[in-house]
């Protein structure tokens, strides 16, 4: 577990974001070549675990997670990442097979044309969860 299982867990149960973005265009590490529009791939950026001092006890982890949206026009394209912000941030609880997961934004990345002109843009969530060691 991951947290791109964390991110995109609540992406896919979240009603508005998926009338937005359909499940199956919810990806973790590659989009297909001609994905319809408007698609979202999640990625790890880095990901930093803490040693536990004893034996049994759960890791604290955490993770840089990129969401990557990919639209037909810059108005969806903002619309997603507004949206996303909107279920991601400030989450806490156990969340996606994450014990005590909380989620704080990390950052939004710069307007990029994608692949086939079209409209691309990041939002960088910090992802902190603790899972059996």
């Amino acid at each position: 577990m991951t947290g791109v299982d964390i991110v995109g867990a609540l992406l896919r149960e979240d009603p508005a974001f998926v009338a937005m973005v359909p499940t199956p265009r919810i990806k973790a590490g590659a989009l297909p070549e001609n994905v319809e529009l408007t698609a979202v791939l999640l990625r790890l950026i880095s990901s930093v675990e803490r040693q536990p001092l004893k034996r049994g006890a759960t890791i604290r982890t955490t993770d840089r997670v990129s969401v990557t949206v990919r639209a037909s026009s810059y108005r969806d394209q903002r619309a997603a990442i507004a949206l996303a912000k909107k279920v991601c941030a400030g989450r806490t609880g156990d969340i996606g097979g994450g014990l005590r997961v909380s989620i704080l934004t990390a950052g939004t990345g710069p307007d990029l044309r994608g692949a086939g002109n079209s409209f691309e843009q990041t939002q960088d969530f910090t992802v902190s969860y603790d899972a059996a060691a």
